[in-house]
C-alpha cells in the first residue's frame, strides 16, 4: 500500500481557549471531491464524481451531511460504545501515559488521530474525553505545563470532511487537521502521535478478499454477500485479510506514534464464530441485506450477476484471534483488553430506525455496485423482513461485542 502523506494538504482548522480569536475552519477540495445527490426530501448521500476502480480507497465512507439518511443523525449505536469506554479510556490516559517521558521528546506538542472519524459526530466527544484526561493527569503533577493539543481526523478519502470542519465545537482546545486516506498503510511522519484512537472502524478491510469473488476459485461465494453462514473457504478467506490487515495497521501506527505513546481502539467484534440460528449478531444484518438484494434480483430489478460479485469488506473478529495478531506484533505491549457491553443497541428502536442505521453505513458500497435507484426499494424491503422477525427487533438478542484494546508503544521499531 502507498505511503500518504497528507497531513495538513487536505484541510486545517486551528481554535486555542486560552487567547487569541479562533481562525474560521477551512478546507481544501481535492480531484477526489463529493457531489451533493439529493432525492426529493433531504440531502441523502455523497457520491464520487469519477469512476470507481478496485481496490478501491474511499469506497468505505460513511453517508455525510446531516440529512435523513446520513451518518451524523444515525450513528447512535456507535456513540454509545464511546459513552461505556469514557471512564476506561480516561483511567488508563492517567495511569499508563508517562507525561514527563513525552514532555521530554515533544515540545508541549501532544498529537492526536482518530482514525475513522467519519463526519466527527462521535469523534469529537472521544477527542474531548482524551484531552481531558491528560489535562487531569497534568493537573496532578503541577509542576508541568500543559500542551498545545493537535488531532489528525482520519477518514477514506470519499469521507465529507467538509461538515466534519463545519461541525467542529467552537470551545475545542486543539488545532484540527483532516488526513484523507485508507488507516491501513502509513499516513503521518514517524514519531508524529502520541495518542492514537479508533472507535467502529477497525471491523473494515482494506477490501474483499479476492478468492471470494474468483469464481475459479473454493472461495467463491455466489449468492451471498458476506461470509456469515457460507462455507468455510469464503469464512477463511475473510479471517486471512482481517490478519493481513491488522498486521498493517500495527505496522504503520508502530512508525508513527512515538515511543511510550498510548492507542485506544473500540474494535466491533462477536462472542464467538459459532453461531446458531437463534443467536443475532451483527454479520446477520449483512446476510439479511444480501437476501433483499437476491429477492430484487429474482424480480429482474437488478442484475443477479452484480449480486454474486458483491461481498460486504467488513469482518468481526473474536477477542483471542485480535490478541493472537496483536501480541505478534512486537511494538506494542497490550496494557488493557477488555469486553464491552454496546449500549447503543438499545437506541434502535424500530426496523425503520435500523434500516436507516445500515443505510447511513453501507449506502455509499451499495451505490457504487448497484447504483442509487434501487436504495429506497431495498431498504424498504430490508426493514419489511426484520418487521417479520420480533426477534431482530429484540435488542437483548443483540450478541455482539465491543473489544476495548489499549496498547503502548512499546520503541522496539
Amino acid at each position: 500500500m502507498s505511503q500518504s502523506y497528507a497531513m495538513l494538504k487536505c484541510y486545517g482548522s486551528c481554535s486555542m481557549s486560552y487567547g487569541g480569536h479562533r481562525p474560521r475552519w477551512m478546507s481544501t477540495r481535492t480531484t477526489l471531491s463529493q457531489k451533493v445527490a439529493h432525492d426529493n426530501e433531504e440531502l441523502r448521500l455523497r457520491t464520487p464524481f469519477i469512476a470507481l476502480h478496485k481496490p478501491v480507497e474511499g469506497l468505505y465512507a460513511m453517508n455525510g451531511g446531516d440529512g435523513l439518511h446520513s451518518y451524523a443523525q444515525n450513528s447512535s449505536h456507535q456513540r454509545g460504545v464511546v459513552d461505556v469506554a469514557k471512564p476506561i479510556i480516561q483511567e488508563e490516559i492517567i495511569i499508563k501515559l508517562d507525561i514527563e517521558q513525552l514532555y521530554s521528546t515533544s515540545q508541549y506538542n501532544f498529537r492526536i488521530a482518530d482514525f475513522g472519524c467519519s463526519t466527527g459526530h462521535n469523534s469529537f466527544p472521544a477527542i474531548q474525553i482524551i484531552i481531558q484526561a491528560i489535562e487531569k493527569k497534568i493537573e496532578r503533577e503541577r509542576q508541568l505545563q500543559n500542551f498545545d493539543y493537535q488531532v489528525f481526523f482520519n477518514d477514506q478519502v470519499m469521507n465529507d470532511f467538509n461538515t466534519l470542519f463545519a461541525s467542529l465545537p467552537p470551545e475545542r482546545k486543539y488545532c484540527a487537521a483532516g488526513v484523507p486516506g485508507p488507516f491501513h498503510g502509513r499516513l503521518l511522519p514517524k514519531d508524529s502521535l502520541h495518542f492514537a484512537y479508533s472507535s467502529c472502524a477497525l471491523n473494515w478491510l482494506s477490501e474483499v478478499p479476492k478468492a471470494v469473488q474468483d469464481r475459479t476459485s473454493r472461495a467463491w461465494n455466489e449468492g451471498k454477500v458476506h461470509y456469515t453462514g457460507a462455507k468455510k473457504e469464503v469464512f477463511d478467506a475473510y479471517s486471512n485479510q482481517y490478519d493481513k490487515d491488522i498486521t498493517s495497521f500495527l505496522n504503520a501506527r508502530a512508525t508513527e506514534v512515538v515511543s511510550g505513546g498510548l492507542m485506544a481502539f473500540l474494535v466491533p467484534a462477536v462472542p464467538t464464530f459459532d453461531h446458531s440460528e437463534t443467536t443475532y449478531t451483527t454479520p446477520t444484518e449483512m446476510d439479511v441485506l444480501g437476501s433483499c438484494l437476491m429477492d430484487m434480483a429474482n424480480k429482474g430489478r437488478l442484475s443477479k450477476a452484480k449480486v454474486d460479485s458483491f461481498n460486504f469488506p467488513l469482518y468481526f473478529t473474536i477477542p483471542n484471534e485480535l490478541k493472537a495478531i496483536i501480541e505478534r506484533n512486537n511494538n506494542f505491549s497490550i496494557e488493557r483488553m477488555e469486553i464491552l457491553n454496546n449500549p447503543g443497541k438499545h437506541s434502535l428502536r424500530s426496523a425503520n430506525e435500523r434500516a436507516s442505521y445500515l443505510r447511513a453505513v453501507f449506502e455509499g458500497l451499495l451505490v457504487n455496485q448497484f447504483g442509487s435507484g434501487i436504495m429506497d426499494e431495498l431498504f424498504e424491503r430490508y426493514a419489511n423482513k426484520l418487521e417479520e422477525s420480533s426477534h431482530f427487533l429484540d435488542p437483548d438478542n443483540e450478541k455482539s461485542i465491543i473489544i476495548l484494546v489499549l496498547l503502548k508503544c512499546t520503541g522496539d521499531k
